[in-house]
């Protein structure tokens, strides 16, 4: 008989304990009013601070700055020559003084597609940030969700502690009384046991999601974050051939492959232009010793259609058109692509939906009820503890499983948007 009261008495001691610290962290959490952490202003400070996004950004204002490099002409030349300077070095008695300046003049032509290549450079360019815009948005959608979930499931298991906590008084109220047994006091202590066992993982997924988050944004990775807000389930609304239409009318990638092909498509047009020669046009001025000055000049050609130098420029053609193909080429397997994602992530959007409608409609109130009809039950002796473990660890489960199904539909809803090229 004492050693029963012995064992009772440490089991309550241990409970007690284990109580507490759930209780201490249910203090630190939900009771000090967390500030509340918004998803559209972390968006804007990604795209503010994010290195890559600000790295594509300046890669924009390069391409830009070749525009005027490549339909600009060539650098001037100035040229002095000496003709029969005598042995003295004398340069006041050099027979000829020749002052010469010189410009290259391309086809016509050159110029202005050497320009439209430039330019399409610089549309793939801001194209590219457009995607890189729009894959950090994403990216700071799915760590916020994620950092959510995390929160969420340390606040259940808050809520079950508590729980668990009432399960052991209604336990060893009845083992007191000669209604219940020891059993039932022990199994509440393992479930508390296994309970805190879960908490510390939950704590370092939360930790690992606010890392993540924080990298994002460009902050130190422990830098402090409030609490997500819980997403509202919004209905897709738009069908899958709306949706195909806008991804390949609007994604940047999409947009890019055009502007590559276009690009290719001058390069096309400047390596044919290569087969007509280049004028080189030199004025001079003439300074004789002993004799009337004068001046002079010169045109120089160049002559790329000779039969030792053309299969340069045959090849050059050959080139600018294969790298257009592959261009269109690789367009086409992203168009293909882009079907297909639209597909498969409109199909996990529609199935995650009707998880989540079942879950909030149906699961978890049967469950919660049988919960409550196994916690009844059990006061009043019609059910056992153990069915009142298995119908709490039920709502547990279904609880996690209905948030993270709404975690996993606002996610792949931030990656459809994605695919897309436009908020949805």
């Amino acid at each position: 008989m004492r050693r029963t009261r012995a064992t009772r008495s440490w089991l309550l001691i241990l409970v007690s304990l284990l109580a507490c610290s759930f209780g201490e962290s249910v203090a630190a959490g939900p009771d000090a009013s967390p500030i509340v952490l918004k998803l559209a202003p972390l968006i804007q400070e990604a795209l503010d601070r994010n290195p890559e996004v600000r790295a594509a950004r300046e890669q924009v204002q390069a391409m830009k700055a070749r525009i005027p490099q490549a339909s600009t002409l060539e650098d001037p030349e100035i040229k002095i020559q000496l003709w029969n300077t005598p042995e003295t070095l004398d340069l006041t008695k050099t027979s000829t003084t020749i002052y010469g300046l010189a410009q290259r003049f391309p086809f016509p032509g050159t110029l202005s597609r050497q320009e439209d290549m430039a330019a399409s450079a610089a549309e793939q360019a801001t194209h590219s940030l457009a995607a890189k815009e729009r894959e950090i948005t994403s990216a700071v959608k799915l760590a916020y969700y994620e950092l959510f979930y995390a929160h969420k499931a340390i606040e259940i298991h808050h809520e079950r502690a508590t729980l668990l906590k009432q399960f052991f008084e209604i336990a060893n109220a009845k083992f007191r009384v000669g209604k219940g047994t020891q059993v039932d006091v022990l199994k509440a202590q393992v479930e508390l046991s296994k309970l805190l066992q879960h908490f510390a993982l939950l704590e370092q997924r939360e930790q690992t999601a606010q890392a993540h988050l924080n990298t994002l944004l460009n902050r130190n990775p422990l830098a402090p974050l409030g609490v997500p807000r819980e997403p509202t389930p919004q209905p897709l609304g738009h069908s899958l051939e709306y949706l195909w239409h806008e991804a390949l009318r609007l994604r940047p990638e999409l947009r890019g492959a055009d502007s590559a092909i276009a690009q290719g498509e001058s390069a096309i047009k400047l390596a044919k232009l290569r087969y007509y020669p280049n004028l080189r046009v030199e004025l001079q001025r003439w300074q004789n010793f002993n004799t009337d000055d004068g001046f002079g000049g010169n045109f120089t050609l160049n002559l790329p259609f000779a039969f030792w130098t053309k299969p340069k420029y045959d090849a050059g053609v050959r080139e600018a058109v294969a790298q257009v193909e592959a261009a269109r080429s690789r367009k086409q397997t992203l168009e293909n692509l882009t079907r297909f994602q639209v597909k498969d992530l409109v199909a996990q959007v529609q199935a995650t939906e009707r998880i989540v409608d079942l879950y909030s409609t149906t699961v978890l109130p049967q469950a919660q009820q049988t919960r409550d009809a196994a916690l009844a039950g059990y006061r009043t002796g019609r059910a056992d503890f153990l069915d009142l473990i298995d119908a709490d660890r039920a709502v547990i489960t279904y609880q996690l499983e209905y948030f993270r199904a709404l975690v996993d539909l606002e996610q792949q809803l931030a990656t459809l948007e994605r695919v897309v090229g436009a908020e949805l």
